[in-house]
């Protein structure tokens, strides 16, 4: 190491020590002055937060003009902020996250700051079973230093804001802030990367789509001493990766954390381990992308013989068989509804990355976690398990024993959106890869589950030896009909409880009126099509279910698992510093698969008795609504949603990832 980097290194550690000493001991000699150079607020995401749940809080901060705060890590000179918080007995803080910051150079030091509003935002975990009405107290002194070209002043701010335990509603307005300081803060990225020190240069890797967008890329680096901070960056693109040159700091670090902006107010963060890195390398990203297309393409098979997909694929089967289609039309009807399939799984992919793109924080399944759209799902499935059960001859969907493209479309649209509330074995891996593959492999993910969906119906279609094997028109497919009612009923009231979860009781009711309006409406309609008559009693009928998907809405919940408590990231902390192992349980009342685990292998005696021998703590992380903090842990994980299992072994540094598909004994064996 050459003698004027020893002497660079020396002069940063200097001038950190001195920035240190004078921002722990001088800052009631900061407040002489009078006038701030960086103000703060203590902004709650909401001020009525659930018992038991998390809510963020933002130290909402504004430089004066010409004044600059610090990141995590200051660089060359700066000081990270240092809160001491005053909390209520079983409140707990987690750790500050930071914005993507900015870089500026004063005097050939490097600095990385943010000379423009910006928010810290740090997590709270609201203790459980606190009444309504229960008053929080927060109070935080926050320590930080505010420099200009010329002066660096450290300076205190004392802060506070009371919650009170309600139902956890959120102010538009505040949601709106937020919701801006949430996309400024870095993404996960999904990968690792890889970094290289060598001839006094640092090289990095880092795995990035080709086709997302990256401007003025530049990496900040939070383990200290990785890399020169004033050196210039260089950046290459290579494909599915970015590569970093850089000046080489004082030490090689064995693990490399850091975050990688890609343009305005917009990074990922970076974990990397050493190894090479070089521009030749073979790329891996479509790689990854096909094996993510095989394992949704598993997937999606297996979703039809779930409850709510099965019925909906025999009634297309059973169409064609009734109808005598030709070969060439049965190959037809077999790509139209292949069509409907992947087109729906890839609106909805689409829309999904759309969001995410847009910073919000969503995963597979996004719509079901609305009341409304739960209750709309219910009077489809409703209607047509009545009319699989006899109740009336409609064809309801009229669409779904329809002959001919049109139909087969249709039906094959449906039964790719009823499919979303499954989940089983090769899929969350799959779906988890496509939210950090480029967009066009993402799609190519996407499209693989709605062929996966599709393939039993193509074979019908294609295989004439397949077709004979279907039931014929008459008594025997008259009961196979009304076999079909069972699973589609349980499907019924499957959305019926997930209903009352999302919804209250209220919603419940709103619910079961309007299916027992559609029903009727429907009986009449069909009891009149004979006489040429009945069809004005549909139109208001459905103008009802439509208001009543509007009218619900989430009512507050709490964990329903027998000995569990929530998930929260500082609650995991603190079980696994108390040397306890820890199950993790991800879950949403939508989520067949979810519940078919819980009461299969979770929520059993056996199981319980077994972690309670072994000490073994659990937290359940519901998804039901959305929850962001849990969507972002999500994502942490490289998943796109739920169900997911983390066992956490005492000592370990990292969580066993289990299977989708749970067994007893695969619980009780931990």
């Amino acid at each position: 190491m050459g003698r004027g980097l020893v002497l660079g290194n020396i002069a940063r550690a200097l001038v950190a020590l001195i920035l240190s000493v004078a921002l722990w001991s001088g800052a009631a000699q900061a407040q002489l002055g009078g006038a701030r150079h960086l103000t703060m607020e203590l902004v709650p995401e909401t001020a009525r937060p659930t018992t038991g749940s998390r809510v963020t809080l933002a130290l909402a901060a504004t430089p004066a003009p010409g004044w600059h705060g610090y990141w995590k890590n200051g660089g060359d000179a700066g000081v990270e902020t240092r809160l001491d918080w005053t909390l209520p007995a079983g409140v707990r803080a987690g750790a500050i996250r930071y914005p993507v910051p900015g870089r500026l150079i004063v005097a050939g030091l490097m600095n990385y700051v943010y000379e423009r509003p910006y928010a810290l935002l740090v997590d709270l975990d609201v203790p459980p079973n606190l009444p309504q009405g229960t008053r929080l107290p927060i109070r935080v002194t926050a320590d930080y230093l505010v420099c200009s070209d010329t002066l660096c002043v450290p300076e205190q701010a004392e802060l506070a804001t009371v919650l009170t335990v309600g139902d956890g509603a959120r102010d538009p307005a505040v949601r709106a802030r937020f919701d801006g300081w949430y996309r400024a803060l870095p993404k996960p990225l999904g990968g690792q990367g890889r970094f290289a020190v060598a001839d006094g240069r640092f090289r990095l890797m880092v795995p990035f789509p080709a086709d997302a967008p990256a401007e003025d890329v530049y990496f900040y680096p939070l383990t200290g001493g990785a890399i020169a901070y004033a050196a210039p960056q260089t950046v290459t693109r290579a494909g599915d990766r970015l590569i970093v040159e850089t000046g080489a700091g004082s030490a090689v670090p064995g693990r490399l954390l850091g975050v990688l902006a890609t343009g305005t107010r917009r990074g990922v963060v970076v974990v990397a381990q050493p190894g090479p890195v070089g521009a030749g390398e073979t790329d891996m990203g479509w790689r990854v992308a096909l094996l993510a297309f095989l394992g949704a393409l598993a997937g999606g098979v297996l979703l039809n013989v779930m409850p709510c997909v099965f019925p909906i694929l025999s009634l297309k089967a059973l169409s064609l068989a009734r109808s005598g289609e030709t070969a060439r039309a049965a190959r037809q009807e077999a790509l139209a509804y292949s069509a409907g399939v992947v087109s729906v799984c890839l609106a909805l992919g689409g829309a999904l990355l759309a969001f995410r793109a847009g910073g919000a924080t969503l995963g597979w399944a996004f719509q079901l976690q609305h009341p409304g759209v739960i209750l709309l799902l219910l009077l489809l499935v409703s209607a047509i398990t009545l009319n699989l059960a006899g109740l009336f001859e409609l064809p309801t969907p009229r669409f779904a024993s329809r002959g001919g493209a049109t139909g087969a479309f249709a039906t094959g649209a449906l039964a790719a959106f009823v499919a979303t509330p499954c989940s089983g074995p090769f899929m969350g891996a799959a779906l988890g890869a496509a939210l950090v593959l480029p967009t066009a492999a993402a799609l190519l993910v996407f499209s693989g589950l709605g062929l996966g969906i599709a393939l039993p119906f193509l074979l019908i279609g294609f295989v004439p030896a397949l077709r004979r094997r279907l039931p014929k028109p008459g008594p025997r497919m008259a009961r196979f009909r009304r076999i079909l009612a069972v699973p589609m009923l349980l499907t019924a009231l499957a959305l019926a409880w997930v209903l009352w979860r999302q919804a209250g009781a209220s919603g419940l009711a709103i619910g079961l009126g309007a299916t027992a309006i559609l029903a009727l409406a429907l009986w009449w309609f069909g009891q009149r099509q004979a006489r040429g008559g009945g069809a004005w009693l549909l139109a208001p009928a459905l103008a009802a279910c439509v208001a009543a998907a509007l009218l619900v809405h989430p009512a507050a919940r709490t964990p329903a698992l027998t000995g569990a408590q929530a998930f929260s990231e500082p609650r995991l902390a603190a079980l696994r510093a108390e040397g306890k192992p820890v199950f993790a349980y991800f879950t949403a009342d939508w989520c067949l698969t979810c519940k078919v685990n819980e009461k299969a292998a979770i929520d059993t005696a056996a199981t319980r008795a077994a972690f309670r021998d072994k000490g073994v703590a659990m937290l359940v992380g519901d998804w039901t609504d959305g929850d962001p903090t849990l969507g972002r842990f999500l994502e942490r994980q490289g998943r796109a949603g739920v169900p997911l299992y983390l066992y956490y072994a005492p000592g370990a540094a990292e969580p066993r990832v289990l299977p989708q598909v749970l067994t007893p004994g695969m619980l009780q064996a931990l």
